[in-house]
Parts: structure tokens; sequence; C-alpha cells
């Protein structure tokens, strides 16, 4: 079910990791070599990521060089968002690659672009011919985020409304399709560029978008999805049944799934972007999600959704 595992999600974004608790990103590097020895050694044939940066920093890839963590993973991942939050221009992409190009010999993997509606639809369709134009065929993979619009009702995963402004509500305007499911100028033209282009898509804990989300990808011929499985939810009460539900659904796709978020009562603050407390809990986590969803051909274990665990 699953073709990559992802460790962790814009480690070098302080809405994801507190750079005031790990301020030279040394628990980081720990925790992300444990959990991918732990994938090698329950799969070695799956291909483990590092989690996407943004910003795009040269020196932060070249300090997981020099605590090696790159000697610990298969491909490097980027986000670049240059018409809503980065400070470059759209058309600055291809020095972005050959920055990270020039620290690591690994596959660049794009595992979040995309164009929000904010100020106009009209952006989004442009944004997305000339993202296309920029990296198809010019990294390993791409895949634009996202399918759908974040409903207004939810947060987008960030400490920082009160001070983003605008920039905080174009979270919400990143899909393809608007929040009631009606299609954006640029789905159709998305379309033009699948399979090359893969989809962004981020389940909550029984998120009701899902088989929609399914039935709509399956549209538009679309083969490479990314999504997360989060160690934070793995914690509430069914989490498994959901786990199971979300990955049978995705079953026909190659899916990159990104392992994050600190369960509250594992950080060393209560809060998704901490660091554990024991990093060895996030390996184990990693551990429980590949063997349940990328068992190696010849394992024994039982069909997904039947074999017994329980939380880290």
């Amino acid at each position: 079910m699953i073709e990559a595992a992802m460790i962790w999600n814009e480690p070098n974004n302080k809405s994801h990791w507190d750079p005031e608790i790990d301020p030279d990103w040394s628990r980081f590097a720990q925790m992300a070599i444990l959990a991918a020895d732990a994938i090698a050694t329950r799969n070695p044939a799956l291909t483990k990521v590092l989690g996407g940066l943004s910003p795009i920093d040269p020196g932060f890839m070249t300090r997981m060089r020099d605590y090696g963590v790159l000697d610990h993973v298969d491909a490097v991942a980027i986000h670049g968002f240059p018409l809503d939050w980065n400070l470059w221009q759209i058309h600055e992409w291809p020095q972005k690659i050959d920055a990270i190009r020039g620290v690591t010999d690994l596959p660049i993997w794009v595992t979040e672009v995309g164009v929000s509606t904010f100020g106009a639809e009209e952006v989004q369709l442009w944004g997305l011919k000339r993202t296309a134009e920029l990296l198809k065929g010019k990294v390993e993979r791409c895949q634009w985020y996202s399918l759908y619009d974040l409903p207004k009702a939810w947060e987008a995963t960030t400490r920082h409304r009160e001070a983003e402004g605008s920039s905080y509500y174009r979270h919400f305007y990143m899909g393809l399709l608007r929040e009631d499911g009606a299609p954006k100028p640029a789905l159709d033209e998305f379309a033009q560029h699948t399979p090359e282009l893969g989809l962004v898509q981020w389940f909550r804990f029984e998120d009701p978008r899902l088989d929609n989300a399914v039935a709509w990808m399956k549209r538009l011929g679309v083969k490479s999805v990314r999504t997360g499985l989060s160690w934070a939810d793995r914690f509430r009460p069914n989490a498994l049944d959901w786990f199971d539900r979300q990955m049978r659904a995705l079953e026909d796709f190659d899916v990159t799934a990104t392992f994050c978020f600190t369960p509250e009562h594992r950080g060393i603050a209560p809060h998704h972007t901490s660091p554990p407390l024991v990093p060895e809990e996030f390996a184990q986590f990693c551990d429980e999600m590949v063997a349940r969803y990328a068992p190696q051909r010849d394992s024994r274990s039982a069909s997904p959704g039947l074999q017994s665990a329980r939380p880290i």
C-alpha cells in the first residue's frame, strides 16, 4: 500500500518542528536516523524520503548531511510556494533545485508545490501551467498541493494565525476543488499533466472527503499520491480502523506516507511540533506503520487491518 515513507514534514519550518527546543536540529537528526533505520530493517525495499524542506534551504540540507542523516535515506524532498509564501519568484525553481543538488546526489522530490486561489482563481491556473513547465522532467517526483480546499471550519496546522494575516488564510484556498467539491479552472489543466504530476491530499482523522477524493484522483489519472499517517492520531480511539480504511482506499495509487506530528504526551513540550521525549518511540511508530502497510513481499504477517497492535 505504501511505496515510500517520508520522515516528518517540513522539519525546518517552526510550524512543524520547534526550533526553540531543538535550535541546531540535532534532536531531529537523531530521530530521523532512528526512524530511517527502523523502516529499512522492516522493509529494505521501501524508499525512505527526508521530509520536505520549507523553506528550500541548502544550509539545512548541509546540516543534515553533516549529521549523517542523508546516509540513511534514499531521497530528499523540498516544498515550494513562490506565489503565496516564499520570498522568491516562480521562475527561480531551477536555481532552487540546483542549490540542493549542490549538497547531495540523492534524488530530489518536490512533494508539495501549489498556488492558492486566495486572490483569483486565474492565478492558480497560470501558476500550475508554469510550474509544470519548470518541474516536469526536472526532478524525480513532483506532487501538487492539493486536491481540496481546506474547510473553513477547520484550522490550518500552524501556530501563527494572529501574526500571519492573509498568509494564514491562503492555506484554505490551495485546492483544485472548492470546499463544496466544485471544480476550479485549474482542474482541467492539472489533468493534462498526469500521471507525471502527482497529488498531495492530507486527510484528517475520519475525514469524510476520503472516498470522493479517491474517485476524483482516479478520474484525473493520478498515479502518485502523498498523504500522512499521524503519530499523534495513533493514540485516538479506533486509530487503526481509520488508518486501515485510509490505506485501503488509496491502495490503487503509489502512496508516499508521511510520518509526523508528536503526540502531546510524548513530546518535550505538549505540542505536535515538539521533539519527542524518547526519539526511539517515533521510530517504533514508523516500524509499526511499515509492518502494517508496506510489509516485505515474503512477509507472513497478517493482512492490513488484522494485525494486533498498541500505540507506543
